[in-house]
């Protein structure tokens, strides 16, 4: 008896653990959709509930600012940058998996050290390479730096690991070239892992903010995350209920894409790892 109360107990603890947890995980995006609907006072009266201020907000931001080319920007940058980092990862992490040689370990532990390397201590090299290029104040200064992602190559080359090898070798016996069997076999086996890896691409474009901000000068260039950040920090008597829309505009596509491919993102993670 006294071991199912205690059972109950310790269970008990972890829901309210949880719950703890999710509230205050939680709360601050309620608090930033709830105030896009408020004015400044009732932001600072700390009303919890909407009111009638979105259309005034609405109207004040896209007056006020050039919100309309931050978000193109952005959506520009980032699905560019989702397509050709999974072209990109997906091909090389295949050859790497399937194509082992001595010295393509030794390649591909170089490019894993290369995680480990602060990404500020690249700043100054990465921006001469592209003044060097002509591209600075450009969209594929960005784009370039971020097709090239190692934790996405780590992440392909393990879900690879699952893939077996016989079916690959029966297909060159078949007489299918190597483009058509990535393309009609590999593709189709991973669709969790490029799910999974489009989402994390997806993300950490539309969320960059340091490299954009250096690199990119004019105004109508610039992403949606610089743009906000002006927002918040130009105005001497804070509006908040404009910042609040122009936050809640900046995270509704990240909430949107996860929340739709969430669960292919799981099992992206998770069959990545168990390969």
């Amino acid at each position: 008896m006294m071991a199912k109360v205690k059972k109950a107990v310790s269970r008990a603890g972890v829901y309210l653990v949880l719950i703890a947890a999710s509230i205050v995980s939680i709360f601050p995006c309620y608090f930033m959709f709830v105030s896009a609907f408020n004015s400044t006072r009732e932001i600072t009266n700390g009303k919890l509930l909407p009111g009638a201020h979105l259309i005034e907000n609405l109207r004040n931001l896209f007056a006020t600012y050039p919100i309309l080319d931050g978000i193109l920007n952005s959506l520009k940058i980032s699905l560019i940058t989702v397509v050709g980092s999974l072209l990109v990862s997906s091909l090389a992490a295949y050859g790497f998996e399937k194509f082992r040689t001595r010295n393509s370990e030794k390649a591909y532990t170089i490019f894993l050290i290369g995680m480990m390397i602060p990404t500020t201590s690249l700043v100054i090299p990465l921006y001469r390479m592209m003044a060097s290029a002509k591209l600075v104040d450009s969209h594929l200064a960005i784009i370039l730096p971020a097709i090239g992602s190692i934790f996405l190559l780590f992440l392909f080359r393990q879900s690879f690991k699952s893939l077996p090898d016989e079916i690959l070798e029966s297909a060159r016996i078949d007489g299918a070239s190597e483009l058509r069997i990535f393309l009609q076999i590999v593709l189709p086996s991973m669709r969790s892992t490029y799910a999974a890896a489009g989402i994390y691409a997806f993300m950490m474009s539309w969320n960059n903010y340091m490299w954009p901000m250096i690199v990119l000068q004019t105004e109508t260039k610039k992403t949606i995350t610089l743009m906000v950040s002006k927002i918040i920090g130009s105005a001497y008597l804070a509006n908040y209920g404009v910042q609040m829309v122009g936050l809640a505009i900046a995270t509704l596509p990240m909430m949107i894409v996860f929340l739709v491919l969430q669960r292919s993102f799981v099992d992206g993670l998770t069959g990545s790892v168990k390969g």
